[in-house]
């Protein structure tokens, strides 16, 4: 699987946890010269509290793009050390 923005590929790996629709890519797999930590947190009930990452590429942003759960709870601690995509991120085969 491939993350892309703009034609640059941000994430790639043949090791993605497909949850919700959304493939969680290893944080090693990420390019992470495109992602600056945002100060932006969500709560799922499931799944605990995200943090998120404003994407990066030839100077534009996208701002809470990428996101991913530090301390998942137990119910999702296949998405630990993982970090997923949305808001225009094409997630490609």
């Amino acid at each position: 699987m491939k993350a892309i923005w703009k034609g640059t590929v941000l994430a790639e790996s043949d090791d993605t946890v497909l949850v919700e629709g959304n493939h969680y890519f290893p944080a090693a797999a990420v390019k992470q010269q495109y992602l600056l930590p945002s100060n932006t947190k969500t709560t799922c009930s499931w799944k605990g509290q995200a943090s998120y990452y404003t994407v990066f590429v030839d100077g534009d942003a996208n701002p809470d793009a990428a996101w991913f759960y530090a301390d998942p709870k137990e119910a999702a601690a296949e998405i630990r050390g993982r970090i997923a995509f949305w808001k225009g991120v094409q997630v490609v085969q």
